[in-house]
């Protein structure tokens, strides 16, 4: 019998070496290549901080421009794909057609096959920039709207509003998208990534592990803490309730109020901090910080009453839903986000694979159990 010791969700456990992301959850630190994430938040772009993930150091100014335009020159989608997305039932939700229509985009793509270095950073970029075409691309054929075609000369984050409202974004809105996107690039080991990493061990290609990625995701304990953190806002406005009173009455339900706590961070999630703000700023600029307000009453009171820290959900609710985008589509944002994060640990596990195999503490009947016959049982 193996004398290690289990730990459940293998908590406090190293997996493996990385060079991508690092956090300290006990100083609510969270750093890309070494650079905090309040720097990048405040002084970056979503495609300075996937060249960084993907590259190891910050680019110069014409290798930023040179990334940025073949970023967008990767915004072109096989036709196939939007029949797809056409016929998909009605009742199919985002992340389940986001996680099909991933797996559907590697018979169209050249190299799909190959996990070289060069292979693998065509094809991040090829992810990168049609999974958020997807998301936007579904969500106007299923509420009966044209589609919008891609506009090369918007940002990452601007183009995504645009191709999903069919309106030029204002620059308070794709700012506050494009921050959001950095904040949510990448996060260590968290549960998506590292079944990324466990596919891409086996030698998969890179539209494998992610299509595994936006699975893990798609589960309510990994993805959906903002959607949870929405319909509590929706309820408690709909009920016209207090949400001290509301929330008090859930916790004497024993129920379990989303958008707080963190497996890693002990203090506040430094996203947290910058989520805050965009969401009390959005509102301010749209003449409507109700949700923002509520947020705020909610979370003053679940911090004194059971010392709990908002986490990168909470506040990304009322930021998205401020954009005017669906609660449905939070999860697929996620998705959008990430998969500059999943990319970068694709192409690092490629890099300097070895088959991520664990053991597992056997808890059975004891060895030799007994064979008994069939006719003696």
């Amino acid at each position: 019998m193996s004398t290690a010791v289990a730990s459940k969700g293998l908590e406090g456990i190293v997996a493996t070496t990385s060079s991508i992301c690092w956090i300290d959850g006990d100083a609510g630190v969270l750093s890309y290549r070494g650079i905090d994430i309040h720097e990048l938040a405040t002084k970056s772009t979503f495609e300075e901080t996937t060249y960084l993930l993907w590259n190891g150091k910050l680019p110069t100014a014409d290798e930023l421009a040179a990334f940025s335009k073949e970023l967008a020159e990767a915004r072109e989608i096989d036709p196939a794909i939007i029949d797809f997305l056409k016929r998909v039932p009605s009742a199919a939700t985002p992340m389940e057609v986001l996680r099909t229509a991933v797996s559907l985009l590697s018979m169209y793509e050249a190299d799909e096959k190959s996990t070289a270095h060069d292979a693998n950073v065509k094809k991040a970029f090829h992810l990168t920039a049609q999974i958020p075409m997807i998301v936007a691309l579904f969500d106007r054929i299923r509420k009966g709207k044209e589609i919008v075609e891609a506009d090369k000369s918007l940002s990452h984050a601007g183009n995504f509003l645009w191709m999903l409202n069919g309106e030029k974004p204002s620059e308070t809105a794709t700012k506050a998208l494009d921050v959001a996107l950095i904040l949510h690039a990448d996060h260590e080991l968290n549960a998506s990534t590292f079944a990324a990493r466990v596919i891409a061990a086996t030698l998969a290609d890179m539209h494998s592990a992610i299509t595994g990625a936006i699975g893990a995701l798609k589960g309510p304990l990994h993805g959906g803490a903002n959607e949870a953190t929405m319909h509590l806002l929706y309820a408690i406005d709909a009920a016209g309730a207090d949400p001290v009173e509301y929330v008090k009455q859930m916790f004497a339900e024993k129920k379990k109020i989303s958008g707080f706590g963190h497996r890693v961070y002990h203090t506040e999630d430094p996203r947290a901090t910058h989520l805050r703000k965009m969401s009390q700023e959005l509102g301010t600029a749209a003449g409507n910080t109700k949700w923002f307000d509520l947020s705020q009453k909610i979370e003053a009171f679940v911090k004194g009453e059971k010392k709990l820290n908002a986490n990168v959900d909470f506040y990304s609710a009322s930021t998205y839903t401020t954009l005017g985008i669906d609660i449905d589509l939070f999860t697929p944002i996620f998705a959008v986000s990430r998969i500059a994060g999943w990319a970068a640990h694709v192409i690092e596990q490629h890099d300097d694979n070895r088959l991520i195999r664990p053991r597992a503490e056997y808890t059975g009947p004891a060895y030799p159990a007994p064979y008994i016959p069939v006719a003696s049982r």
